[in-house]
């Protein structure tokens, strides 16, 4: 048993790691490493309803944790964050909820279908010469940004994820947001959503509390970690790291549906 509170620490502090250096609350690493490492352990299986609740309550707080950092370097544009957030706010609450009552196969196509979608946008070629701008020079698209967050809100509920990691490359190929603010940008967007659906994966009994406190003890302090490194990378090397990551998740998912 020490063992596998050893593995979810560990799980933990490199979803953290990857929040504040990506810019996403770590569901698109933790959702995986949950799903197949523990099995490869010896460990029990944990069901794939108690990770979205687990990889919900890890990104919201290793989020909160980012954003301090993102914050102090002018990255996280405030309008972008509300006007995305609250349209994923609503939506993300309803997808929470109706997922207590879909199965488990169904989850993991949905996921499956948006880290496929999130890994072709970020092969699309792109400018790099604005990324290092702050968040005081950025203006968007309000009526696209609040469409995107509803339509992507619910189906980021239902699979228990805060959506950085689709929410980055529709930030950044959609509404032309250099790469930096939006990293920072989408840590609080996601946290909007990631309330609302942490709320609902609580209420439905789909959150195993003792596990998430492992969990979060390895993934606050990394976060602030990953923020400080991400501060000094290349926008182009952040830029490949997060491609390869969704992209490698995307077609583990899809080999396991078939």
């Amino acid at each position: 048993m020490i063992s596998f509170y050893l593995f979810l620490f560990i799980a933990g502090s490199l979803g953290g790691f990857f929040s504040g250096l990506l810019g996403i609350g770590g569901g698109i690493v933790m959702f995986p490493l949950l799903l197949y490492i523990p099995p490869i352990l010896g460990f029990d299986a944990i069901t794939v309803k108690n990770i979205t609740g687990l990889t919900m309550i890890q990104g919201f707080f290793a989020s909160l944790s980012a954003i301090l950092f993102y914050s102090k370097e002018r990255l996280i544009n405030k309008s972008l964050a509300f006007t995305l957030g609250l349209s994923l706010f609503v939506s993300s609450l309803l997808g929470s909820l109706i997922s207590k009552s879909l199965s488990d196969k169904y989850l993991l196509f949905i996921f499956g279908i948006l880290a496929f979608v999130a890994s072709v946008l970020m092969f699309i070629p792109r400018s790099y010469l604005k990324d290092d701008l702050t968040e005081d020079k950025v203006d968007f698209h309000k009526p696209t940004a609040i469409l995107t967050g509803i339509f992507i809100g619910f189906l980021l509920g239902m699979v228990g994820q805060g959506g950085a990691f689709i929410m980055i490359p529709i930030l950044l190929y959609v509404l032309k947001i250099p790469l930096r603010v939006a990293l920072g940008s989408t840590l609080a967007i996601g946290l909007f959503s990631a309330t609302a659906g942490l709320f609902g994966k609580i209420v439905t009994g789909q959150v195993p509390f003792y596990m998430a406190g492992i969990l979060l003890l390895g993934a606050i302090p990394s976060a602030r970690i990953g923020g400080m490194v991400s501060k000094k990378m290349k926008t182009k090397m952040l830029r490949w790291i997060l491609a390869l990551i969704i992209s490698a998740t995307a077609i583990k998912v899809w080999y396991d549906i078939f």
